[in-house]
């Protein structure tokens, strides 16, 4: 998914796509260690999706910290 789309959602829906990406993960390394995993590209997929979804996390908390302390 595109950072667009995750900037889209809000702090819960990014926390519950972070664990479904982090559980997809899981899965795809467990296929690739049993040597049943066929789509190698997703495992790159994946963990780029979670660390976009991690900044734009991270830089709405930031941001949302921000706006609160200046009023």
């Amino acid at each position: 998914m595109k950072a667009d789309g995750f900037r889209d959602m809000t702090l819960d829906q990014l926390d519950d796509q972070l664990q479904k990406l982090k559980k997809e993960q899981f899965n795809l390394r467990f296929q690739r260690a049993s040597g049943q995993l066929e789509n190698t590209s997703r495992v790159r997929a994946v963990r780029r999706d979670i660390a976009r979804l991690l900044t734009v996390a991270r830089a709405r908390r930031a941001g949302g910290a921000k706006s609160a302390a200046k009023e």
